[in-house]
């Protein structure tokens, strides 16, 4: 038998619109694939994710989730975890009385779910962060990335939780969007860290969002990200450390991927700095079946 058919969402996370947002693609009933077979199927959907919808191993999750980029599993990230609890309540997956409880690498995490339909948005509780370094000083490679850059507020920072980004604010947002980054050494910058890479930031002035936000996670050979649940979690908690009675303390809208052709919409909510809460809105734009050899 060459293979089995199962079902194969692919979608776009923390946008209001198809066409928009973060693709990411989702198997369902692949209980009997090995590990092997879903990175090899991620491979080919050459996707920045492909996650893995699966049945929990215990009773206090709603469902469990394996991630893969092209090249390895990952323990957590955001917008693949959005899009797996939007791809759980579209095939017959039931809310439990608080919510949904997604089991991951990371750990079992919460997902909010406020809304139905098209307006339906979920949000997901990003792991615990903290800060590794802080400043320019802290790296010789972060001050060559970032040489000539206008720097806004809150300082540079190298923060973990989940993954670990690079974080720099900028001192405005036409800055930001018009940066041409030097790749090679933000390559360099994830290297040295073992991170991701660089996840920039800066204040808007627009109505309809409060932060512009870039992210160029190279040490995974992505040179930028139309829409990161978890490098926003991250800025998300560093602003919260770094400012807990600024502006944003509480929370604020996010803009990303318009460079890319994608202008998604994520919502951060601060609760506290080890309450971070990432969200957004998906669509489904592909349902079908699947057909994948062993």
């Amino acid at each position: 038998m060459t293979g089995t058919a199962t079902r194969f969402l692919q979608l776009d996370v923390f946008t209001p619109r198809a066409g928009g947002g973060n693709p990411l693609g989702v198997v369902i009933g692949a209980e009997d694939w090995g590990t092997a077979r879903m990175q090899a199927f991620a491979r080919w959907t050459d996707l920045v994710e492909t996650t893995f919808l699966l049945p929990p191993t215990g009773p206090q999750a709603s469902y469990r989730v394996r991630i893969f980029t092209p090249d390895r599993e990952i323990p957590f990230a955001g917008h693949p975890s959005i899009g797996t609890a939007h791809a759980f309540l579209e095939t017959g997956g039931r809310l439990g009385p608080d919510g949904l409880v997604q089991e991951c690498g990371a750990g079992l995490l919460p997902i909010r779910v406020a809304g139905e339909g098209d307006a339906r948005e979920l949000a997901i509780r990003a792991p615990a962060a903290r800060a590794i370094a802080v400043g320019l000083g802290a790296s010789t490679v972060l001050r060559d990335v970032l040489e000539g850059v206008a720097l806004g507020t809150v300082p540079p920072a190298l923060i973990e939780g989940g993954r670990r980004w690079w974080i720099a604010e900028f001192a405005n947002e036409p800055a930001l969007r018009a940066w041409r980054p030097d790749l090679d050494a933000i390559r360099a910058l994830a290297g040295e860290s073992g991170g991701l890479g660089l996840a920039a930031f800066a204040r808007s002035r627009d109505p309809d969002f409060d932060l512009v936000v870039r992210a160029f996670p190279l040490g995974v050979g992505i040179v930028e990200d139309p829409a990161s649940g978890a490098a926003n979690g991250l800025i998300g908690a560093w602003i919260a450390m770094a400012e807990p009675d600024g502006p944003l303390a509480r929370g604020y809208r996010v803009s990303q991927g318009r460079e890319l052709g994608r202008d998604a919409r994520l919502r951060v909510t601060i609760e506290s700095a080890d309450s971070i809460w990432v969200g957004g809105q998906t669509r489904t734009v592909i349902d079908g079946a699947l057909a994948w050899p062993d």
